[in-house]
């Protein structure tokens, strides 16, 4: 099968981008029989001058406007090799195009207008290239008809768009001088530039090195999702997902990021034919473990043994902002990473800078439209992701705000926060957990439901505690495996040996207290039972503990109260202490129905 590369153009609006492929595709007796003369015969009825861009312009407002709105593909290929070349769009408002097509690209040719010059385009799909991890890129300077085929203007725009690609550490991009309207240079040398030497368009495409299958990397496998069979007598838990890197072999032992949590591959699925031994790195994968864990979307497998993930919710990116409104630290967003998604926001902004000058504003909070900044982001739970350096592909995540895409960019650093040390050694005990034959699942077929922590919080109230009992009682008398556990009984008992004093608990004794409270729902849940726990004044930061040591997915928060100054993530809130049959029956529906049921 023929070597496959993804090549992006992309530059300002108006500088050629599709001209130029149009023209490539043209020379090189690329196009469907009859597609050429078809468009000139459309300009020549509608009063229009043929372009070679209409050869791709396939939406009708982009052909009314002549600009790229969407990013378009189009195939091509020469004795080395095939080539998709992706259009991507030039106007500023279609930013966000430009962008998906270049997270697709190896490699890519960027084009400036040698009559116009320089535009803040030009530098800032530069700047997105270097910060996507596109290295080999070709500036193609183009039309050069309009300034007479002048070596000069050729060499000042080389000139001084290489010294902004040095400040964003691309070095030794090569130039080339071109018309695509005319054809110089784009499959033939130019006769209109008998000064210019060096390749063509249709010469230089082949040099770009095409990357290497990341088959040999250490395996990294983003969960996609976990499915159940039940129909006759199949009990297969299957987890799917695509291998990103490296490759998945029956019998290998994975760990789960980020609860570390391992298993053995029992088998790979092969639909329709069966079963098959491996899966490569690019490949769709189903597969079941010989030990039953839970496993979530967003987990990352990784094999015991290899190059281990990063885990953590507070890390230091780069990223690029492209919604209506400013990203600020106020306000709730979605991170994706790989397949995970998680709530998150913005800490702190180290520098903002303008993609297209390169000048940064260390003193600027806020990050607007078509800014670049390095900041701090937090996320709501513990993921697991890699750094650029080491695995691009896991370290690109994209920020959603509302139901749009409003930014992106990759991940520098992991930070240490507070529950770092504690999430390490939820990590190492789950590493060395000892299971016994009895799984969680084999629990919750035989109990008839799932297990959870069922958390109630709030201000400080005896009303919650009577809540958390009703829903005990409540829980027990629709036979599901329960059990209350009192913050009263955990101080008189598990907590006895600390120093609780008359005036109140000390900061310390308290994060022990809950870190003691997670440990101990942790077992619970394993044990394949409901607990019900209330803890008064429960803070963001002691239900990030809590979910570090239990999974997420199976803990279900209600709130009691005024919610309005909490950080904590409810799953229902009661905003009035004096809650009513109602909002037991609500509760209760929610906790069964969305909560514990298989």
């Amino acid at each position: 099968m023929a070597e496959q590369m993804n090549v992006v153009i992309t530059g300002h609006v108006d500088h050629g981008k599709s001209t130029v492929i149009g023209r490539l595709m043209a020379d090189t007796g690329s196009l469907p029989d009859g597609k050429l003369d078809q468009v000139k015969a459309l300009c020549q009825r509608t009063s229009k001058p043929f372009e070679y861009a209409f050869l791709l312009d396939a939406l009708k407002d982009e052909q009314s406007q002549g600009i790229t709105i969407d990013a378009a593909r189009v195939f091509f290929k020469t004795r080395k090799r095939h080539y998709i070349i992706i259009d991507a769009p030039g106007h500023i408002e279609f930013l966000k195009n430009m962008v998906t097509g270049a997270a697709r690209a190896e490699a890519a040719f960027l084009c400036i207008d040698a009559n116009e010059g320089i535009q803040e385009n030009s530098r800032r799909h530069g700047y997105l290239l270097s910060m996507l991890g596109v290295r080999q890129i070709c500036v193609l300077v183009n039309k050069m008809d309009l300034v007479h085929y002048d070596m000069r203007v050729y060499k000042t725009v080389v000139r001084k768009f290489s010294r902004f690609l040095r400040g964003i550490n691309l070095r030794e991009v090569p130039f080339i001088p071109v018309s695509g309207m005319q054809g110089d240079n784009i499959v033939s040398p130019s006769e209109a530039m008998p000064w210019w030497k060096g390749h063509t368009v249709l010469s230089l495409i082949d040099t770009f090195r095409k990357e290497s299958a990341p088959l040999d990397l250490p395996l990294r496998l983003p969960v996609q999702d976990v499915y159940k069979f039940t129909a006759l007598g199949d009990d297969r838990r299957i987890i799917a997902g695509t291998v990103a890197a490296g490759t998945l072999r029956k019998g290998d032992e994975l760990v789960f990021y980020p609860s570390g949590k391992k298993s053995h591959v029992a088998a790979i699925e092969n639909f329709p034919e069966g079963t098959m031994e491996s899966a490569a790195a690019g490949m769709s994968a189903g597969f079941t473990l010989s030990e039953q864990i839970y496993v979530k979307r967003g987990d990352l497998a990784v094999r015991t043994g290899e190059k281990k993930p990063q885990t953590g919710n507070l890390m230091r990116v780069n990223l690029f902002w492209l919604g209506r409104e400013a990203l600020r630290r106020d306000k709730d967003y979605f991170l994706k990473v790989g397949t995970e998604r998680v709530r998150m926001r913005l800490v702190d902004t180290n520098k903002v800078i303008d993609a297209s000058s390169l000048n940064s504003d260390g003193m600027k909070k806020m990050v607007e439209r078509h800014d670049v900044a390095d900041c701090v982001i937090a996320v709501q739970r513990p993921i697991a992701f890699d750094l650029v350096e080491d695995f691009p592909q896991t370290s690109r995540f994209v920020i959603i705000d509302g139901y749009e895409i409003a930014g992106g960019g990759i991940i520098r650093e992991v930070l240490r926060d507070k529950n770092a040390e504690y999430r390490d050694r939820v990590m190492n005990r789950n590493l060395k957990w000892d299971m016994g034959n009895i799984t969680r699942f084999s629990r919750s077929e035989r109990y008839g439901h799932k297990s959870a922590l069922v958390l109630v919080g709030g201000p400080e109230d005896k009303r919650k505690i009577a809540f958390a009992k009703t829903i005990e009682e409540k829980l027990f008398e629709s036979d599901i495996k329960v059990y209350y556990l009192g913050i009263e009984s955990m101080m008189a008992g598990l907590d006895s040996d600390m120093a609780i004093k008359r005036d109140g608990i000390s900061p310390d004794d308290r994060d022990e207290m809950i870190r003691r409270l997670a440990e101990l729902s942790n077992i619970f849940v394993d044990a394949g039972i409901v607990m019900v726990a209330a803890v008064p004044n429960l803070s963001w930061e002691e239900q990030e503990t809590i979910l570090t040591s239990i999974s997420p997915v199976q803990v279900i928060t209600i709130w009691i109260g005024c919610s309005g100054d909490s950080s904590v993530n409810t799953d229902y809130v009661i905003e009035n202490p004096e809650y009513s049959e109602k909002d037991m029956e609500a509760a209760m529906e929610m906790i069964l129905n969305k909560g514990i049921s298989l």
